[in-house]
């Protein structure tokens, strides 16, 4: 898919988005807008992977580490076809496929269910050591939120994928700036390149973690021979909504019918 084709799949899941989270009066928009570029580019251009056969031992895996921005991943999968868009209006509800943490038992496309934030990645680090042990060809990617990094189950990870030399493993960091801790808007500590390097990871920072174009191109870096790589994305909690842009408060709260059709216009300019 070329370029112009995957932005346009962009504001198409971002209105995916508000339109599940306003329908559900939950959920997570902020950390889920922010994560959009790398799901798309992911997905429609750079995982080997098919709706049609969701379970192929062979396919490339995703590990959504910031559990809480599933309204994006579902976005992109409804999307490129492993289930039906309608299947939206039904997140968060009772017996739904979209829970409002991805369950790989309930929906088609999920490789973890994920939510407690720092095992994410640790389920990747697994999931890419099986691949190496049973010489399984695919790749794994896992995406964590900058809030998320002060659990120290990231970095134990982190050293256990150096140390077991995953160079089949891309880890994203979805570095918004901004997360909420204890219901009170708190600095993430933003992480910085040197903190992976220093951990023996291939690094490499995106200055536009939103520039699809950006993000591509760091996908498509061939792996350096026994080093997993680390790609820090600096983005925009609630990217593409301006009244949602670097705002905590938009953490986990749903928009309004106004707010839905504000933010529904500007993604439709």
């Amino acid at each position: 898919m070329d370029t112009p084709a995957l932005k346009n799949i962009c504001p198409q899941v971002r209105r995916d988005i508000i339109n599940m989270t306003a329908n559900a009066g939950s959920g997570h928009p902020g950390g889920s807008l922010s994560a959009v570029e790398m799901l798309v580019a992911l997905y429609f251009d750079v995982m080997n992977v098919d709706p049609k056969n969701p379970s192929d031992p062979a396919r490339d895996r995703l590990v959504l580490s910031k559990g809480h921005a599933a309204p994006a991943l579902y976005g992109v999968l409804g999307e490129k076809g492993y289930f039906s868009t309608e299947e939206f209006k039904n997140f968060r509800q009772l017996h739904s496929i979209l829970q409002g943490h991805p369950d790989a038992k309930k929906c088609p496309g999920v490789d973890a269910s994920t939510g407690s934030l720092g095992q994410g990645i640790s389920i990747a680090v697994g999931m890419a050591l099986g691949a190496k042990t049973t010489g399984n060809p695919c790749r794994v990617y896992t995406i964590c939120g900058d809030g998320e990094l002060q659990e120290g189950l990231v970095w134990e990870a982190s050293m256990a994928a150096a140390h077991y030399g995953l160079d089949n493993l891309t880890v994203l960091v979805d570095n918004n700036g901004v997360a909420e801790q204890k219901g009170a808007p708190a600095e993430t500590g933003a992480p910085h390149a040197h903190e992976y390097v220093a951990f023996r990871l291939l690094t490499i920072e995106l200055a536009d973690g939103n520039d699809i174009e950006a993000v591509l191109a760091a996908l498509k870096i061939p792996p350096m021979k026994g080093k997993p790589t680390l790609i820090l994305c600096h983005t925009h909690k609630g990217k593409g909504v301006s009244f949602m842009e670097d705002q905590v408060g938009w953490h986990g709260k749903a928009p309004n019918e106004q707010q839905r059709a504000e933010a529904l216009k500007e993604l439709e300019g």
